[in-house]
């Protein structure tokens, strides 16, 4: 079938029925319940612009010769990627970058699996088919997914074998002739109750060893099959107005702590089974990470772009745009903004066809964009607020403007250089939603925690970091120096 739309996809979620739990209830409706319905409607707004600008956001399947969504595709030329990020910047620009699990994050990564699909043959040739596979039913029905990668913060100092309870995390329980029972808990699905169905795969940054093969798996399967648990924490959409909280009434996504009550995963949908050596490989050696970070620090330039957005409208709103300090914090964001386009540019023009048959953006670019990113996002956020002062202090309502008696003193009171107290207070609220509130604060604990642990993201990229050729230009400058002659001053 063609890309779907925003009606298709709210049917689903309806007739899905997915075993979501939040504040202490199941959820009879999800595309009703007052912590999601905001939400599934931006999900489906994201599929109905697919076919509002489809010379941008779609393709002609290979397979079927349906309309599928750009983001899917595999790209063969640099122009594919280019496409590829084009699609991804047209979906973050509906939010401002604040849907971090928007589809295209997940359809990259069953894509680079699908394409790459041979690497599965090594636990055994039937999970390359069944990515394979996977990939094109994706594709085809134009899935909503969400993922899950790490295990409970239960100790962290030991391994998941050696845990006092070792049957907490998601393990493999038995294999049977049709598929395989699983059990335990996983984190932390984003969008997980909004969503059609899960990837369970490994950690991007933890790695395993033999005795955590029970814990080392990789399969997908849909939200509502029996025995899953979508527990859902505390929701920040608060049923606010979108003027009073026009990002977290939106754009709240969601994470949930994944229960599996002994799963069934049917063959077809496992991908790796028990093997931590294929797990701590599987997405660098599929390139799964490349086209992740494509789209994530896709993604991300627009964010940017939205954050000083944000910040120049503060500045021209109280007329501070005149002073030096001000202007130097401009500066910061539009520098960060310009390192991240180019890191994107280098990308994808030195792009290259790996064994797969994909090309492949330069991950050197993409690699420090993502170890850089989440250790400046809290600036930037730091330098709105710094903006905002005390503005983002006195943000009143919405309801406030409209009572007869305060709202002229607002409007009069509130008032900025060349808006209304109105206006410049539905500016506040925004950059307030942006730094301040839940909703806010956990955009900057998202974004330093997107990849895993920056610390340990840091010393991998160090180890990866070619050294050599660094250490051999001092070497060579200090042979030279000994070789030179002296040279003495004349008294």
């Amino acid at each position: 079938m063609p890309a779907k739309t925003g009606k298709e996809y709210i049917e689903r979620l309806k007739k899905a029925n997915n075993n979501v739990y939040i504040h202490g209830e199941r959820v009879d409706d999800v595309t009703e319940h007052p912590a999601f319905k905001n939400v599934v409607q931006s999900m489906a707004y994201l599929y109905d612009l697919q076919y509002e600008k489809p010379e941008k956001m779609l393709y002609t399947s290979p397979t079927t010769g349906n309309q599928v969504g750009m983001t899917f595709k595999v790209p063969e030329t640099i122009d594919d990627i280019i496409a590829r990020r084009e699609a991804i910047q047209e979906w973050a620009r509906t939010s401002g970058g604040m849907m971090g699990r928007s589809p295209d994050y997940m359809n990259a990564e069953v894509m680079a699996a699908g394409a790459a699909s041979e690497f599965f043959a090594e636990g055994d040739p039937a999970f390359a088919d069944n990515a394979r596979k996977y990939y094109e039913y994706a594709r085809e029905n134009d899935l909503s997914l969400t993922h899950t990668l790490i295990h409970p913060q239960v100790n962290r100092a030991k391994a998941q074998a050696e845990q006092k309870d070792a049957n907490v995390a998601l393990h493999l329980v038995e294999k049977k002739s049709d598929g395989i029972i699983v059990d335990g808990i996983r984190l932390l699905a984003t969008q997980g109750a909004i969503t059609d169905e899960i990837i369970v795969f490994p950690s991007t940054v933890n790695k395993s060893g033999a005795q955590d093969d029970p814990y080392s798996l990789a399969f997908a399967i849909p939200n509502n099959t029996p025995g899953l648990k979508f527990l859902s924490r505390e929701a920040f959409d608060y049923g606010k107005s979108t003027w009073d909280h026009p990002l977290s009434s939106r754009f709240e996504e969601g994470d949930a702590v994944v229960s599996f009550e002994h799963v069934f995963v049917p063959w077809d949908r496992v991908f790796v089974c028990g093997n931590s050596a294929i797990c701590n490989r599987t997405f660098k050696e599929t390139n799964a990470v490349v086209h992740m970070s494509h789209q994530v620090v896709s993604k991300n330039i627009v964010k940017t772009e939205f954050i000083l957005g944000v910040a120049l409208s503060i500045m021209d709103a109280i007329g501070i745009d005149q002073f030096q300090h001000v202007q130097d914090k401009g500066t910061e964001i539009m520098l960060v903004l310009e390192t991240m386009r180019s890191h994107m540019y280098k990308a994808e023009h030195n792009a290259k066809i790996d064994k797969w048959g994909v090309m492949t953006p330069d991950f050197a670019a993409l690699d420090a964009a993502r170890n850089w990113y989440p250790r400046i996002y809290p600036r930037l956020v730091e330098i709105v607020r710094i903006l905002g002062a005390s503005g983002l202090m006195g943000i009143p309502t919405q309801d406030d403007f409209n009572h007869e008696e305060i709202g002229p003193i607002l409007d009069r009171g509130l008032q900025g250089k060349h808006l209304n107290g109105y206006e410049r207070v539905q500016l506040f609220r925004l950059a307030w939603d942006l730094t301040l509130s839940a909703f806010g604060a956990r955009q900057t604990h998202y974004e330093y925690y997107f990849f895993g642990d920056p610390i340990r993201m840091g010393m991998t990229y160090f180890s990866g970091y070619e050294k050599e050729p660094y250490k051999e230009f001092v070497t060579d400058f200090l042979k030279k120096e000994k070789s030179a002659k002296p040279h003495f001053i004349n008294a």
